[in-house]
């Protein structure tokens, strides 16, 4: 795995791909967040708060994360060179989990510096250090666990074609879907009774849980459910191309 994982790094950071990733989300959330008047913009809060960066995350992440993963397995597809990879001694297990990491480890040093808006907060606070540390920690880790899940529908929809932007659009709408698509559904209680259930099914109320402060073993056992069926799906799709 390890030869893997260092190989999608170095492909990551020898081209624009992962200071494109990195810029792009640090100046988005950076222009909303201080810059931009509006709801979203911290200082006119009036609070210390960052249920606003919290908030517009994910959304960035459902376009970002599709944009990194795209080429894991459709460039290997359309290139050929997945027949020399399977010559190596490595499993495909090993493989997808070199690529998966390689991916996450990008998003999660793309999140990495906003930690800098903790600090912002904690000094620009009211008295110094008014924020609640414990909700933004499990806020931190929801943003986590939803990148790590992000990541690994993109890495299966990256197996779908050898068309690398088929696969960033298959991820995107599958993310979106995932993220607020049973939310929407529930609104329109179609399901009667059954709503609550069906807005439980999507990723939204899990990040939103957890992003609470409480780490609910429903919530960590949710993202890493989705997380591995992914992974699984790639599994099996490798072995179909085989």
């Amino acid at each position: 795995m390890l030869p893997i994982l260092k190989k999608e790094l170095s492909s990551f950071f020898s081209s624009p791909i992962a200071y494109l990733v990195i810029a792009v989300y640090l100046v988005i959330n950076g222009l909303f967040l201080w810059v931009f008047d509006g709801d979203y913009n911290i200082l006119h809060a009036g609070f210390s708060d960052l249920s606003s960066y919290f908030f517009l995350a994910p959304w960035i992440f459902i376009f970002l994360i599709p944009a990194i993963t795209m080429r894991s397995f459709s460039d290997e597809f359309n290139a050929g060179t997945i027949e020399i990879l399977r010559t190596k001694p490595l499993t495909d297990w090993q493989l997808i989990l070199g690529k998966y990491f390689g991916a996450l480890i990008l998003a999660v040093l793309a999140i990495a510096p906003t930690l800098i808006y903790v600090f912002s907060l904690y000094q620009l606070g009211n008295p110094i250090g008014n924020i609640n540390i414990g909700t933004t920690i499990g806020s931190f880790l929801g943003l986590l666990f939803l990148a790590s899940a992000y990541t690994s529908i993109g890495i299966f929809a990256s197996t779908l074609s050898n068309n690398q932007i088929v696969s960033f659009i298959i991820a995107v709408f599958s993310s979106f879907f995932l993220f607020y698509g049973f939310e929407a559904m529930a609104t329109y209680t179609l399901f009667g009774n059954s709503d609550y259930l069906i807005q439980k099914i999507g990723m939204n109320s899990h990040y939103s849980s957890i992003g609470k402060g409480v780490l609910d073993t429903q919530d960590l056992l949710y993202f890493i459910s989705v997380t591995v069926f992914f992974l699984f799906l790639t599994k099996l799709r490798i072995q179909h191309e085989k």
